[in-house]
Order: C-alpha cells, then sequence, then structure tokens
C-alpha cells in the first residue's frame, strides 16, 4: 500500500493528463491544474506517436482513442533534391501513429475526466512550498492546493523546474521555427507513406491523409528567436511569403508552400531541445514530460517519452511510499533512455541544413546510409520495441550513489 494518497498535477497538456489517469490507476487521487484558461485545443501542429508511446496509452486506455484519430504510416522515405529512397523500418513494429497535438489533448484530456480526474483551468502556478500536511501550490489567482507529492508537467518553460532548482538550464533553441498545414494539393507520394526531405534551403517532410490531401511540415531556419505567442502575432501571410520563397525550388516544397492558405497555416513558433536538467526532483516536487526532458523533433519520440515517463512515474509512486525514494527510482528508470533518444536526435538535426556540397554528398551517399546509419535495429530498435510493465513492482534503489544521475554524466564528461 502507498504511502503516497494525493498528487497536484501541473499542466494539462500530454504528460499531465496521462500521469493523472495513471495515478488514479494506481489509487493516488490526482487533480490536474492547468495555467490556459481552457483546454489548449489549437496549440501545436502534427506530431508522431511511435509504437512504444502508443503502447504507453494502452496502459491506461487511451491508445485506441488515439488510434481512431491518427494516420497511420508504416513507410518511411528519405530525399535529397530530386532524390528518394526508402527507409527500412521495424517489421515487427506498429507503424507511426500521425496525430494533430490539439486532438490529441483532447483526447487526453476526456480520458483523465473519464478515469475521475478533476481538471481545473485558470491555474498558473507561482509558488510552492513544503508544508506538515505535504506541499502547497499558489496560484495567480490567490488560490492554493494542498497534496502528498506535487508533480511538474508543466512543458519547455517548467515554472516547478526553477522551483525544484533555481539554476536549471532552460531549453535550447535549434534555429529554426516550425509550420505546419494540410491542404488540398495534388503531390506525388506513395500511400501510407511519410517523406523526410532536404531542400536547397531548408527541410521539411510530408504524408498523405486522403487522396489529394497532403500534410506537411517546415522546419524554417532562423537566427531570430520567437516564442508561439511571438510567432504567432506575425501575419501569417507574410510568413507564407517566406515559406514560399524558401522552398521555392523544390519538389514538392514548392507546391505545397503555394498550395498552403493562411487559415491552414499553424504556426509552432521555435523548436527547442532541452539540455541534461541535474535535479529532475527535490523533496515533494518532480518533473515529468517536456519539463524535464523534451529532445528535438528529430527524434520522433518526444510524445513518447513524455507518455512513458508519466506512467513510469505512477508506478513508482504506486509502489514506493516515500517521495523522495520514489522520484530516485523513476529518475534511475528515465534518465539513461530519454537522454539516449536526445543525443540521437542532436545528430539529425545538424544535418537538417546542410549546404549544396553537403547535399551532392548526401545525394551520393544515400544507398549506403540505408545500410549503415539508417539500420533500424540500430536506431529505432531499442526505442521503439519498448514496453512498460505496469504490473511489475519497483523497488526502491538500494544506493543511490549508484543511480545514473547528471551528476555522473557530467562525471563521464568531465
Amino acid at each position: 500500500m502507498s504511502g503516497i494518497e494525493t498528487a497536484l498535477v501541473i499542466g494539462g497538456g500530454i504528460a499531465g493528463p496521462v500521469a493523472a489517469t495513471a495515478l488514479r490507476k494506481a489509487g493516488i487521487e490526482a487533480r490536474v491544474y492547468e495555467a490556459y484558461p481552457g483546454p489548449a485545443h489549437t496549440i501545436g501542429s502534427g506530431l508522431a506517436l511511435a509504437p512504444n508511446g502508443v503502447a504507453a496509452l494502452d496502459v491506461i486506455g487511451a491508445g485506441d482513442a488515439v488510434r481512431d484519430i491518427a494516420v497511420p504510416v508504416p513507410r518511411m522515405a528519405l530525399a535529397v533534391g530530386r532524390k528518394l529512397l526508402s527507409m527500412p523500418t521495424l517489421g515487427d513494429q506498429a507503424p507511426l501513429q500521425l496525430v494533430d497535438r490539439g486532438d490529441l489533448h483532447r483526447v487526453l484530456h476526456e480520458r483523465a475526466v473519464a478515469a475521475g480526474v478533476p481538471v481545473e483551468f485558470g491555474k498558473r502556478l507561482v509558488s510552492a512550498e513544503r508544508t506538515a500536511a505535504g506541499v502547497t501550490a499558489r496560484f495567480a489567482d490567490g488560490t492554493t492546493a494542498t497534496a502528498d507529492v506535487l508533480i511538474g508537467a508543466d512543458g519547455i518553460r517548467s515554472t516547478v523546474r526553477r522551483l525544484i532548482d533555481p539554476d536549471a538550464p532552460g531549453p535550447d533553441f535549434t534555429g529554426m521555427l516550425g509550420f505546419g498545414a494540410t491542404v488540398d494539393c495534388s503531390v506525388e507520394v506513395a500511400p501510407e507513406t511519410i517523406v523526410f526531405a532536404y531542400g536547397a534551403r531548408a527541410y521539411y517532410l510530408y504524408w498523405p491523409v486522403a487522396p489529394g490531401r497532403i500534410s506537411w511540415g517546415a522546419n524554417l531556419p532562423s537566427k531570430e528567436y520567437l516564442s508561439l505567442t511571438e510567432a504567432r502575432q506575425v501575419p501569417a501571410e507574410h510568413w507564407l511569403e517566406i515559406l514560399r520563397d524558401t522552398y521555392a525550388d523544390d519538389t514538392p516544397g514548392g507546391q505545397l508552400a503555394r498550395g498552403t492558405t493562411p487559415e491552414q497555416l499553424e504556426v509552432v513558433g521555435a523548436l527547442h531541445i532541452m539540455p541534461p536538467v541535474r535535479h529532475w526532483f527535490r523533496e515533494r516536487m518532480v518533473l515529468v514530460g517536456d519539463a524535464v526532458h523534451a529532445p528535438s523533433n528529430s527524434s520522433g519520440q518526444g510524445a513518447s517519452l513524455s507518455i512513458e515517463s508519466a506512467i513510469e512515474l505512477a508506478r513508482c509512486l504506486r509502489d514506493i511510499g516515500e517521495p523522495a525514494a520514489a522520484f530516485a527510482a523513476y529518475e534511475s528508470l528515465r534518465r539513461p533512455r530519454v537522454e539516449g533518444v536526445a543525443a540521437r536526435a542532436a545528430k539529425i538535426n545538424h544535418s537538417k541544413t546542410p549546404g549544396p556540397v553537403a547535399r551532392k554528398v548526401m545525394q551520393l551517399l544515400m544507398p549506403i546510409m540505408a545500410r549503415t546509419v539508417m539500420n533500424p535495429e540500430k536506431t529505432l530498435a531499442e526505442e521503439q520495441r519498448y514496453r512498460i510493465d505496469w504490473d511489475e513492482p519497483v523497488h526502491a534503489i538500494s544506493d543511490p550513489a549508484h543511480s545514473r544521475t547528471a551528476d555522473a554524466i557530467h562525471a563521464d564528461k568531465g
């Protein structure tokens, strides 16, 4: 029987509702507090859920609901200029599931509510403090809430991360802005295939969602950092001018940009990656999801890792009654995995803006790359075959000093 009975979950995006639903499954009363005045169903663009992420959603009974709204894409291809190469995949795994972020938010919110999780909106966290009863959160509207533990699922600009460690790093800007759209456009692309394209001046990707209908995403190089709010303050017509100019010489990038209307354009703003966070928890507060690990979008694993971590945290709190011990076990389970994925994605990021010479070299090396660095058994197998055994008990770390913490990682690098 867990000694932890209640939890405050700060953030209602992806990790928050999943964590709260999993905690309810574990017998812990969880409540979600979201800063936005209502569900964030219009924030963000499309994303991919890997097989491991969807399998993790099955643990809380949300997998089928997500499959119902997603587009399965079992095949992948790489395009450099006009050269197209089919990429090998893991034959024993389900396909990627492409889903609109807003739709995913809605499904996870509905699942949490159905599981009995109360969700309160307009609750922007400003501080938290240890009390005799556990931990008390204070919100900008003057209200408070108290529970045994507080879980920071409040995204890449996490307030909880700063409360745990005022010196914690913030997210790094990848040097790219994100955009997306679904357009009516006649583009030659194989059914159920996502194409990762290296254009003349910028990277993009596209995939069919229906006959004559294509979804695409752009990673626009930018020296200027623009948050989601700042990027959305720029008229969509202006962004389209830039996108059409950037992809003008690309096929089908130019056609996709020209076929996108201002109403269709989804503006994401700066794309980020989180550097390793030294302290995942302190006393009765802990981080989960993008608040503690956000690999670049190149990983294809960001949302899936957030979902996994949320469920693994619930397992630890279920089986280990002392918060710090439960958090240490959770960090030990998750840190090596998420930082390994982030390292792989960082290497991909460096290749997204190749110059003319580099693009020529990539075209020449594509057949060799398909047999070596793109070998899915080497690059994807460990990530996509990961499965959470909900019924397996979690045990406290016998010697926390031997856990794979950031201090050990930094010592290795030194």
